[in-house]
């Protein structure tokens, strides 16, 4: 079927791609979030439930390209626009779902003293991120062994 068919059932390329958008987050909830919220408790147990879940996404190339919004990121990350907007939002929301969790577990007492839940998140983040890009490039799946070594090594759990 030609591009120019799909585009008419959506109005116009732009509105395709953010509705293939709103597909990947539907399957990233579905496969990484609600687990992760179902099965652990809230703190530790849930930020380190939130990252198996992702690594797990990436290893099961739920995608092709393991994260779609680690894929796209660098793709639309230069260029301004509704899509560009979608995609960020999207990460934004999953950075800050890691930064609350974090916040929880440091109010229980499960992390180290000191520890700023937004870096902490931060780190967690550039670790699933970077880990995708080599799983990925690099038909590399060894990376996720180390991210998941690196997140216990963060998180303790």
């Amino acid at each position: 079927m030609p591009k120019s068919s799909v585009y008419v059932l959506f109005g116009s390329k732009e509105e395709l791609q953010l509705a293939t958008i709103d597909a990947a987050r539907a399957s990233f909830v579905e496969e990484v979030v609600s687990p992760a919220l179902r099965s652990g408790r809230p703190g530790r147990e849930r930020l380190a439930a939130l990252c198996e879940g992702f690594l797990s996404y990436v290893e099961r190339r739920v995608f092709p390209g393991g994260c779609f919004f680690v894929a796209t990121a660098a793709e639309l990350g230069a260029r301004p626009g509704r899509v560009h907007d979608r995609v960020a939002g999207y990460q934004r929301e999953w950075r800050e779902l890691l930064e609350q969790t974090a916040q929880e577990a440091g109010k229980a007492g499960e992390l180290p003293a000191g520890t700023d839940p937004a870096q902490l998140a931060f780190e967690l983040s550039a670790i699933l991120a970077g880990t995708n890009i080599v799983a990925v490039l690099h038909d590399d799946d060894a990376a996720i062994d180390h991210a998941r070594r690196a997140v216990t090594a963060r998180v303790g759990a």
